[in-house]
C-alpha cells in the first residue's frame, strides 16, 4: 500500500497558504426545517451593543422548551480573546448533553441549577470583529474557525488559541462543522489510539469506526485513510452510502446481527475479523465483544458517553480499570482544542484530504430542532446553523 502523508503535529509558519481543495463536499439531503420559535425575549441592551442569540436558563431534555431566541448584550473580548461575527455554527451531540445537564455529574462543572454559560454552541466560523489585549495572531477582518463560547449567536467570544484561519477552499458552513468533531476524531485516532502512518510498501493498520456516519465518525473515517489504514465503518443501514463515499473500505450496518463477527466480509460464520484499533463513538457495545474483535496488541478507544443519567462514563471507567490486567489496550480520552491540531485540520481540508460532511443547514431560530435531530440520530455528518 502506498504510504499516506504524515499528519503534522506542529503548526507551520504563519505565511503558509492553503492549497485549493480538490475533493468535493460530501453532500447529503438537507435537513427538514424545524419550527420557528416564539417571539424573542425582551431586549436587555440597546443599539449596537446587542446580539441575537439562543439562550437557556434551566436544564431540560426538550430543546423547544428550554431554548429561546433572545436579544442579549454583545460579549466583549477579554485579554487573549477574540470577538467573532458568527457566520455559521456547527451542532454536535455534546450540545444536547450541555442543554440537558446530563449526565448529572457534569453539572458540578457547568452549573448545578442551570448552565453558567446561557448561550449554547461551540463550533464556530466567522469573521474577527474585535480582538482583546495580548492577541497578536488575528486582526479585525480575518476569517476564522474553531471553538467559541456560545456560538449560537450573532457574536461570540473565543480564546485566540482555540481559533485558526479558515481555509479559503471551505465555505463558512463547512468550516463551522470542522473543529469540535474533527479534533475529537484526530485526537482519538492519533493520540489515544496511537495510529501510525503506513510505511511505504506495507499494509496499513486495520481500523474499525463504530458510529461512522456521525459528526466525529465522518472525520474519523477520512483521517484514518490519511494514515493509510484499512477502514471499516459501522453505521445505520440508511447511512451506509455516506460512509462509503467518505472512503471506508468496508461498511457494516448495525442491524446485521453481530456486526463484529465477520467484519462486513464474505466469511464463514465462525470467523471474526480482528482490528488493530477500534474507535467506538458514543456506543454501548459490551467491552467483552469489543475485546474479542481486537488483535492481541490492539487498542480500543471509547469516545463520548453512553447516555447514562448520572455519570455517563461507566463503560470508560471499567475499560480503564481492566486495561492494566489484559493484553489489548482499552482507553478513553477528552478532546481539547489545540492550535497545532486546528492547523492540522486546516491543512487537510485545504488540500481536500478531509471534507466536512454536511447534512443540512437551518436558521438560528431553528436551533432547537437541529439539536433534537442530532440527539435522535437523524443527522448524517453535521448539522450547521447559518441564518444569523
Amino acid at each position: 500500500m502506498k504510504a499516506s502523508p504524515r499528519i503534522p503535529a506542529t503548526e507551520p509558519p504563519a505565511a503558509t497558504k492553503p492549497a485549493a481543495a480538490t475533493k468535493p463536499a460530501a453532500a447529503t439531503k438537507p435537513a427538514a426545517a424545524a419550527p420557528e420559535l416564539a417571539a424573542p425575549e425582551p431586549v436587555t441592551a440597546t443599539g449596537h451593543d446587542t446580539t441575537r442569540a439562543i439562550v437557556q436558563h434551566r436544564y431540560g431534555t426538550v430543546p423547544e422548551q428550554v431554548l429561546q431566541l433572545a436579544q442579549i448584550a454583545r460579549p466583549v473580548p477579554a485579554a487573549g480573546e477574540v470577538l467573532v461575527r458568527v457566520r455559521a455554527a456547527g451542532v454536535d451531540r455534546g450540545t444536547w448533553h450541555l442543554m440537558a445537564g446530563q449526565p448529572y455529574l457534569m453539572r458540578l462543572g457547568f452549573g448545578l441549577r442551570g448552565p453558567r454559560n446561557r448561550v449554547p454552541g461551540l463550533d464556530v466560523a466567522g469573521t474577527v470583529a474585535a480582538v482583546g489585549p495580548e492577541v497578536t495572531r488575528f486582526a479585525v477582518g480575518d476569517d476564522v474557525f474553531g471553538v467559541a463560547r456560545g456560538s449560537f449567536a450573532e457574536y461570540a467570544v473565543a480564546r485566540a488559541a482555540n481559533l485558526a484561519r479558515k481555509p479559503a477552499a471551505l465555505s463558512f458552513t463547512q468550516a463551522a462543522a470542522l473543529a469540535v468533531s474533527g479534533l475529537t476524531a484526530l485526537q482519538g485516532l492519533r493520540d489515544a489510539g496511537r495510529l501510525q502512518p503506513a510505511e511505504p510498501g506495507q499494509p496499513g493498520q486495520k481500523v474499525l469506526v463504530i458510529g461512522a456516519s456521525g459528526g466525529v465518525g465522518s472525520y474519523a473515517v477520512q483521517l484514518a485513510k490519511v494514515f493509510g489504514a484499512e477502514v471499516t465503518g459501522v453505521c445505520r443501514a440508511a447511512k451506509t452510502d455516506l460512509v462509503r463515499a467518505l472512503g471506508a473500505d468496508h461498511v457494516i450496518a448495525y442491524d446485521n446481527g453481530d456486526y463484529l463477527q465477520a467484519g462486513g466480509r464474505q466469511t464463514h460464520s465462525h470467523d471474526r475479523e480482528r482490528y488493530d484499533l477500534i474507535l467506538d463513538i458514543a456506543g454501548n457495545t459490551p467491552l467483552s465483544r469489543l475485546r474479542r474483535a481486537l488483535t492481541p496488541y490492539g487498542t480500543l478507544v471509547i469516545a463520548g458517553g453512553e447516555g447514562a443519567s448520572w455519570t455517563g462514563v461507566g463503560r470508560q471507567l471499567r475499560a480503564r480499570a481492566l486495561s492494566p490486567l489484559i493484553r489489548p489496550r482499552l482507553t478513553t480520552f477528552v478532546s481539547r482544542p489545540r492550535p497545532a491540531d486546528l492547523e492540522t485540520l486546516r491543512q487537510l481540508t485545504a488540500t481536500g484530504q478531509v471534507t466536512p460532511a454536511i447534512d443540512g443547514t437551518c436558521p438560528l431560530s431553528a436551533a432547537p430542532g437541529a439539536i433534537r435531530r442530532i440527539h435522535a440520530g437523524h443527522v448524517r455528518g453535521k448539522q450547521v446553523i447559518t441564518g444569523f
